[in-house]
């Protein structure tokens, strides 16, 4: 059977292994297994979440309320814009889908790091459009701009602020100087996916949304519930934009993409900023002690404004080899070196989670 041309191109993503798969596996019980791999929120979601989402469950015969509007108007709030700048997505990375499939075809280019999240290559990629990369692994605006000058047919632009699965975060005034370039005929999309830790580590790494789309207005600002709200199994995101932009892609979204149960945990997470707070806090107490331990066994770290860490190792170390026997371990973390790293990347979960990880950690790699 034929199938689109474009498909040879494209390598199917691979999630981090979910816990079932150790337990099958490594016959390990689903009680020690600690996963690692997908930067969700360790200490899970709000309790009020919880609360609603069983309330609602008896309702999951019928459709979702396709307007959003309650969500819609919680998050205009939050964000000081209007609904009509708002559209929500199965998860931030579906709003993403639907900018590049807007602006991306054969007679275009996509403009990204040189090591970023993988969906922005594979979404471009459905479309014919070509890829282009920064020499370098993370965002360097130079770069980023020089490729942009030799290259006047690129549709789309990606920034991952801050970067999966690096770690690293612009400075907010480096991303507008950079946006000063950029012709109104081009799409930047922002992936906010973390800036819930980023804001919070440090307020220079702070995106505004209503800011930012009100300066440039042909920016795209994407959100998530999957991190900082710990509902990854929710499969809820967002986008904000100018009105102009959100109709187009408005166009590209099926009815129903979002379930009940779904709006009902995401309009609750939003009422809850105390819980959110929490762990955002939490994590970055807990990511000094992955820093000094890093220090301690003499490997670098990428710094990280994220809810995980990358660890670096030479070439007497093979990240491959320790990932596969922390996860024979019960421990599953991200191996990066299908991105060309001999690197490991580590979810900052629980104090608890967290020593074990150090404890077999130090064993596999000495």
């Amino acid at each position: 059977m034929q199938f689109n041309g474009v498909l040879d191109q494209l390598k199917i993503y691979e999630a981090g292994k979910p816990i079932e798969l150790v337990v099958r596996e490594y016959g390990i019980e689903a009680k020690d297994v600690i996963k690692l791999a997908s930067n969700e929120n360790p200490r899970g979601c709000s309790p009020k979440v919880l609360e609603a989402v069983r309330a609602e469950a008896a309702k999951m015969n019928l459709y979702p309320d396709d307007s959003m509007y309650e969500l819609k108007e919680a998050l205009a709030k939050k964000y000081a814009v209007k609904e009509e700048n708002i559209i929500i997505g199965a998860g931030s990375d579906q709003v993403i889908s639907f900018a590049v499939h807007a602006k991306a075809n054969p007679n275009t280019k996509v403009l990204m790091a040189g090591i970023t999240f993988a969906m922005y290559e594979i979404y471009a990629l459905q479309t014919g459009a070509t890829i282009l990369k920064t020499p370098s692994a993370g965002h360097n605006l130079q770069e980023m701009l020089d490729i942009y000058k030799a290259n006047k047919d690129i549709s789309v632009i990606f920034l991952c602020l801050p970067n999966n699965p690096l770690g690293e975060c612009l400075d907010t005034k480096d991303v507008y100087a950079f946006l000063d370039h950029i012709s109104p005929e081009t799409l930047v999309v922002i992936d906010g996916a973390y800036q819930e830790y980023a804001s919070f580590k440090d307020p220079a790494k702070k995106i505004v949304p209503s800011e930012i789309i009100a300066k440039y207005p042909n920016t795209l600002y994407s959100g998530t519930f999957s991190k900082a709200y710990g509902l990854g199994g929710m499969r809820c995101g967002y986008g904000i934009a100018q009105p102009e932009i959100i109709k187009a892609l408005l166009k590209l979204r099926a009815p129903f993409n979002i379930t009940n149960l779904t709006l009902k945990a995401a309009i609750v997470a939003l009422s809850d900023q105390a819980f959110v707070d929490a762990s955002v806090k939490e994590n970055f107490e807990q990511m000094k002690s992955y820093e000094a331990f890093a220090k301690e066994l003499g490997f670098n770290i990428i710094e990280s404004y994220t809810n995980f860490i990358v660890l670096e190792f030479d070439a007497s170390k093979n990240s491959g080899v320790i990932a596969q026997k922390l996860m024979e371990k019960g421990i599953i973390v991200r191996n990066l070196g299908s991105y060309g790293m001999n690197a490991i990347r580590v979810t900052i979960g629980t104090p608890e989670q967290n020593a074990r990880f150090f404890e077999l950690f130090k064993t596999i790699y000495k």
